[in-house]
């Protein structure tokens, strides 16, 4: 039973438990899953073998130029020029401690993702739900997923509610993937096997269950991290050009040092007074303060780096990186943050527009391209309201910075409400939630029941596609919240214009 040969997602649910020799029911006895862990080892990324501090510090040190400045000093050491020698080691030394700083740390946030499977799990063991740490989990675990976990190993699901799941560290899709349990083709590509949940992926919506098909090295996230360890390290276009230079400097001074002792020698002059002339050439010709002041550049560009959350592992790639000129992408959240924004709201009849991006509840909202008082439009605030409380997600203050748990579109209509002074949890202790109907594919809509505490009524809130909508509308209201006709004709043309810009359209 070797968790690489088998192939999950093209098995029905009863074939892989029976390949798998697992009750779904019941789980692994105890007994059971500390043998198959035994066997199979923990569910852990095995950490990959890393450079020795004296690698690193050798590796800083070997470069052509390095050594032409480490051999003038020592010749300008050697012949008792103490000032010019320290001066020279001095380069040396904060050109190599900057370069091993600076890889040591970016080593660091690298290894950091070794340690992405130690959380915790809800697993079924002779029959009992049981809370165990990641590294516990084995092949045939049966596993319990909840919006808000992340996914502890690579599991097929056999039970499903609803469930998302975002993939984006695997796939690059900022969207979560809609799970289901249908029967795929063996030739499925990693991105479509919707009956699949892999590790490190977080559940932002639903419920569900499935059986453990891979842990540790095994899964998807392991053998990424099997890559990196394997990665080819290329020159990029400084260092060649630093090489060259090197080269080509040191043969040049190495000529004219020869030169001159051989002119001087021709002349008549004495040999320990022309070798000391020749040595004297020759160290006078070396620039070195070219590595202090390279070196000093790219940790520039590497601190600025490091402020935007980009670990630059080699100082040279800040500079390949900076002569991009050209970047080609086709999957979105790849290279930006994953985040998605309320741009407009179409309401009573008037478009309005949001500034703002990211999850910080911080921009203003307009009107005509005008900054407006969004106390003043009811609809819009009751637009807004719908957004709020139609919604899983939650918006989380860190330190310095916000964060969404749960689908990011919901929580980019959290943020628009925000914006209008509307918070999450003052607004649901108003409407309290009394039931929900969650999002289904055949439906195209989610549905939230609430007790409006000041009115003293029930309101039924809709979000979802605009055609699922519209079939169960036939009222609509004006900037002050009075009823009128729903003119379908105009909201499609509304939302065609709306999505000609790029926007994703939601109705509610």
């Amino acid at each position: 039973m070797e968790s690489q040969k088998i192939h999950p997602h093209q098995l029905s649910a009863d074939a892989l438990a029976a390949k798998l020799q697992v009750d779904v029911q019941r789980g692994l006895s105890e007994a059971e899953a500390q043998r198959r862990l035994k066997q199979h080892g923990a569910n852990r990324l095995t950490p990959q073998r890393g450079k020795s501090p004296w690698r690193l510090l050798f590796e800083q040190v070997h470069q052509p130029l390095v050594y032409i400045l480490l051999i003038a000093a020592a010749v300008t050491g050697f012949l008792q020029e103490w000032v010019d020698s320290s001066v020279i080691f001095g380069v040396v030394l904060v050109n190599t401690l900057i370069g091993f700083i600076q890889e040591a740390n970016a080593l660091k946030a690298i290894d950091a993702l070794s340690r992405v499977l130690t959380v915790t799990s809800t697993v079924l063991r002779d029959g009992q739900r049981r809370s165990i740490a990641a590294t516990e989990l084995t092949i045939g675990d049966v596993v319990l997923l909840q919006s808000g976990d992340k996914v502890p190993a690579d599991l097929r699901l056999l039970q499903i509610r609803e469930l998302q799941i975002d993939e984006s560290a695997l796939t690059g899709e900022s969207v979560p993937v809609e799970k289901s349990l249908a029967i795929l083709s063996n030739a499925t590509v990693l991105a479509d096997r919707t009956n699949m949940a892999y590790a490190s992926a977080l559940v932002t919506y639903g419920s569900g269950l499935g059986v453990v098909v891979d842990i540790g090295d095994h899964t998807e996230i392991g053998r990424i991290n099997s890559l990196l360890s394997r990665t080819v390290e290329l020159e990029t276009p400084l260092t060649k050009k630093m090489g060259q230079f090197s080269t080509l400097l040191l043969w040049v001074i190495l000529g004219l040092a020869a030169v001159t002792f051989a002119v001087g020698v021709w002349r008549g002059q004495p040999l320990l007074e022309m070798f000391m002339a020749a040595v004297a050439l020759a160290v006078g010709a070396i620039p070195e303060g070219l590595p202090a002041a390279l070196t000093i550049t790219l940790a520039i560009g590497v601190s600025r780096m490091a402020k935007s959350n980009a670990i630059i592992r080699k100082l040279p790639a800040v500079e390949t990186l900076g002569s991009t000129t050209v970047i080609c992408s086709d999957k979105t959240g790849t290279l930006t943050q994953n985040q998605m924004t309320v741009q407009s709201l179409y309401a009573g009849g008037a478009l309005f527009g949001f500034t703002g991006s990211g999850y910080t509840p911080e921009g203003d909202i307009y009107l005509n391209n005008t900054a407006v008082a969004h106390s003043h439009y009811p609809v819009l605030m009751e637009c807004l309201k719908a957004g709020l409380l139609c919604n899983d997600a939650r918006l989380i203050a860190d330190v310095n910075t916000w964060r969404i748990e749960g689908d990011p579109t919901e929580g980019a209509l959290l943020v628009s409400a925000h914006k209008a002074g509307l918070h999450q949890a003052t607004v649901s202790l108003a409407n309290p939630r009394l039931d929900a109907i969650p999002f289904e594919s055949q439906h195209q809509f989610m549905a939230t029941l609430h007790h409006n505490q000041a009115l003293d009524v029930r309101q039924v809130y809709l979000k979802g596609a605009l055609e699922s909508i519209l079939a169960r509308c036939d009222k609509a209201f004006d900037l002050h919240m009075q009823p009128m006709a729903l003119d379908k004709a105009l909201l499609q043309q509304q939302v065609e214009q709306l999505a000609a810009q790029g926007l994703r359209v939601l109705k509610y």
